[in-house]
């Protein structure tokens, strides 16, 4: 005999909708630091303060849920189908490791970031790769594993103090 599924109760419903849209204002706030176009494909990765802030408070799919929500309302809004596809692959990748590190429980809030914006890059990559069918793109891989590390860092720090001082 199989569990029943376990359905979301209206709290969680409107936690994740409250999240949601402060990762699509986040989002959009990024949209306006114009970093890319100092270094191209590297974004500071504001809202996943609250990508971070699910996992590890509310749990995998309710983070699963924000992520692919603000991606695809954020793309629809500030970017455009390509920026679409390479954020959604780059944050399965980077929920899959968040998630796999987080359960370890070696890592701090800190470390997850840092893989998951680590993974992240891998993941886009990985479809610039497949896209323009050219293996030399990879070597930017170091540059975007350094900007990764770095605004991973910044950004698990800040989602390490929210997560401290809330109450979800």
């Amino acid at each position: 005999m199989s569990k029943p599924k376990q359905q979301m109760s209206n709290k969680q419903i409107a936690i994740c909708g409250v999240l949601l849209a402060l990762a699509i204002i986040l989002s959009y706030l990024e949209s306006l630091i114009p970093i890319n176009v100092i270094v191209p494909g590297i974004k500071v990765g504001i809202a996943n303060i609250v990508t971070i802030i699910a996992l590890k408070k509310i749990g995998l799919k309710e983070a699963i849920i924000i992520s692919v929500g603000r991606i695809i309302v954020s793309g629809i809004l500030f970017g455009n189908v390509t920026t679409i596809i390479y954020s959604l692959v780059g944050a399965a990748l980077s929920m899959l490791v968040m998630y796999l590190v987080a359960k370890l429980k070696f890592f701090t809030t800190t470390g997850v970031s840092i893989c998951g914006a680590i993974a992240h890059n891998v993941g886009q990559i990985i479809v610039a790769v497949l896209v323009f069918q050219n293996i030399h793109i990879a070597y930017y891989l170091i540059v975007l594993v350094m900007a990764g590390t770095i605004f991973g860092t910044i950004i698990g720090i800040i989602a390490g103090l929210i997560i401290r001082r809330i109450k979800l």
